[in-house]
């Protein structure tokens, strides 16, 4: 399939033959798996000392003394203790160490759940239906010259969304900002943002600086990429910039 490529005033000046990626077949299943994958492999396993509550020396007293018979310590004045509703006690269910907390993935499967990620960005309607402001862009999939790869400016990053009609859908992330329901929103995570679009460069010459204060926008070289940065949320069909450069790279690395 070919493809227009565009320059930083939005005007088609030439043309590229995608690689063979973006023709994999659409698989939801294996994208929601490896998204999962990696969001369970960020998570530090926790557990308890399996003696914490338990260093004392209790006895059950019986029945006949007008207590409870539970495990008390045995100097006056008879605490309860080493009982989980004792102060001082052990946890009734506490977390352990040797739960299984990740969700694993084969080598293939996740090559080919990011292969079908990044094929997803050439649909239409799946990025359509993903929630993307794609009105005015001028072309999906979108590419454009490797002279993005050096814009390092913050303004100059806006004006170039503009022309190529994704800043639509940067306002659309910038506008649906939500406080976040819960106590997440006392522990550093007090908003919830929305994905806007994403750059996939070759290299990074100064396009990092010049989009990151853009809200839901994120930039990634194709070495980096993964199937969450392509389909957050376990669903598929981001709004894709990528450069000239990162498309031959794809070629490189898919066939």
């Amino acid at each position: 399939m070919r493809v227009k490529v565009y320059n930083l005033d939005g005007e088609s000046v030439d043309e590229i033959e995608l690689p063979k990626v973006f023709s994999t077949p659409y698989r939801p299943d294996l994208i929601r798996r490896a998204v999962i994958a990696s969001w369970t492999h960020r998570i530090q396993p926790q557990g308890r000392d399996p003696l914490a509550g338990k260093r004392r020396v209790t006895e059950n007293i019986g029945k006949g003394h007008g207590m409870a018979r539970v495990e008390r310590i045995k100097t006056s004045p008879r605490f309860a203790a080493f009982v989980p509703f004792a102060r001082g006690g052990r946890r009734t269910h506490p977390p352990k160490v040797e739960k299984v907390i990740w969700e694993d993935i084969n080598k293939k499967e996740k090559r080919l759940a990011l292969m079908s990620a990044i094929a997803a960005t050439a649909n239409y309607d799946l990025v359509k239906q993903r929630g993307h402001v794609v009105d005015g862009v001028v072309g999906i999939p979108l590419v454009v010259v490797d002279d993005l790869e050096g814009v390092s400016r913050t303004r100059e990053t806006r004006e170039i969304l503009m022309k190529l009609g994704v800043w639509g859908d940067v306002e659309r992330a910038k506008k649906n900002r939500k406080v976040r329901a819960g106590k997440g929103k006392m522990r550093g995570r007090r908003y919830k943002k929305v994905k806007g679009p994403l750059i996939v460069v070759a290299k990074n010459e100064g396009i990092v600086q010049g989009a990151r204060n853009h809200p839901g926008v994120d930039v990634v070289t194709v070495q980096n990429l993964g199937v969450e940065m392509l389909a957050p949320g376990t669903h598929p069909g981001r709004l894709t910039v990528w450069t000239r450069g990162a498309i031959e790279k794809l070629r490189e690395l898919y066939g």
